[in-house]
């Protein structure tokens, strides 16, 4: 707790010279460390203090005199609006929030493109089915089946549109023989019109998807350069929505942070006296990827280290820089060639050293 200036002013007031011998009953014991801490004066937190209190707050209309019920439930709710209002301004520097509500986003995004998608190719196929094989990346199966419409119109002139599209001019030929001797349906102008526009929808799903991952990214390095230098912007994103906030994961042990998103296989192989899982969030790494299998539950702890310190940094430090994110993956990187080749990495000191010279 801090005792603040008004505080003091009226314990100064009201308590005698000569304070030994007072004890003062507070309901807080944090304010109470803080008020002998600054004052000398001996407090007293607990069931007597809490009765009191309890006491003082039922007849206070009757002990202050001119206030009635209406202006203390006015002063109730100035002081809940002030504390609300308090909490919401304490992380203003900090945006994290927007980075949650990104993450989510992104995530559900991705989803609905997928679902959506998938109904763009079970609806057109019916007229066009042979393209399903000749592009199966849905993204750019929506806009080929823009650009086509009905398949009897795909002409050599078409050819260099589509070629834009696909980026492979041996594919745009494909799909040009593959429309002249297709097993398709014949389509109505208004199936058409009602494909093209759920299309052309699809693509500004994935457009907008683009734009809000270029707009995560740069809030990520803004907010948390140092764990988006380490682990990558959308995985310490992920991390920072599921611990709550930047404050949250950087309170959170190397433990917790290994196995952050496992919880449900966690409390399993509790339950079950079976294997605790190795990693959560942080298995969409690379370096998880990259390291043997023998080694993958190593490396993720010391990842999870790693990702603990960056995390500290960024949200403690009052200019949050990449330069230790930095130096955090490189001391990863070296930690993955130690298992492959066995060449002794750096000592933490000296990296630590190295990134607050620079």
């Amino acid at each position: 707790g801090v005792l603040h200036e008004d505080l003091r002013l009226l314990l100064d007031t009201a308590l005698p010279p000569k304070r030994k011998k007072v004890v003062l009953g507070v309901g807080d014991a944090k304010m109470g460390a803080a008020v002998l801490e600054e004052l000398g004066v001996q407090c007293q937190t607990g069931g007597v203090v809490a009765e009191l209190m309890r006491g003082i707050r039922l007849h206070f209309p009757a002990l202050v005199r001119g206030l009635t019920a209406q202006s203390a439930a006015k002063a109730q709710l100035g002081l809940g609006h002030s504390y609300s209002r308090a909490k919401v301004k304490f992380n203003v520097h900090r945006v994290d929030n927007m980075i949650i509500q990104s993450i989510s986003l992104l995530d559900q995004l991705d989803k609905d493109i997928n679902t959506f998608s998938m109904r763009v190719r079970s609806w057109y196929g019916y007229h066009f089915p042979e393209l399903i094989k000749i592009v199966p990346e849905n993204s750019m199966y929506c806009r080929v089946a823009k650009f086509i419409g009905n398949r009897r119109e795909l002409s050599e002139e078409s050819l260099e549109g589509l070629e834009e599209i696909v980026m492979d001019s041996a594919k745009a030929q494909a799909i040009l023989e593959a429309s002249r001797s297709s097993m398709g349906m014949d389509i109505s102008p208004l199936d058409l019109i009602n494909i093209e526009s759920f299309s052309r929808r699809v693509i500004s799903l994935s457009e907008y998807r683009k734009g809000l991952q270029e707009y995560l990214c740069s809030k990520m390095s803004q907010v948390a350069p140092s764990l988006s230098a380490l682990i990558g912007e959308v995985v310490g994103a992920r991390l920072i929505s599921h611990a709550g906030s930047l404050t949250n994961l950087a309170k959170y042990p190397a433990s917790t942070v290994q196995i952050l998103g496992a919880e449900k296989a966690l409390f399993r192989a509790l339950k079950t006296r079976g294997n605790t899982p190795k990693y959560g969030l942080i298995f969409h790494s690379t370096f998880i990827g990259r390291a043997a299998t023998k080694n993958k539950g190593r490396i993720s702890r010391y990842l999870a280290n790693k990702c603990t310190i960056a995390s500290r940094i960024d949200c403690f430090s009052e200019v949050p820089t990449s330069v230790f994110g930095d130096k955090l993956r490189e001391q990863v990187e070296e930690r993955l060639a130690f298992y492959e080749t066995g060449e002794p990495p750096r000592k933490n000191l000296e990296v630590m050293k190295e990134a607050v010279v620079e």
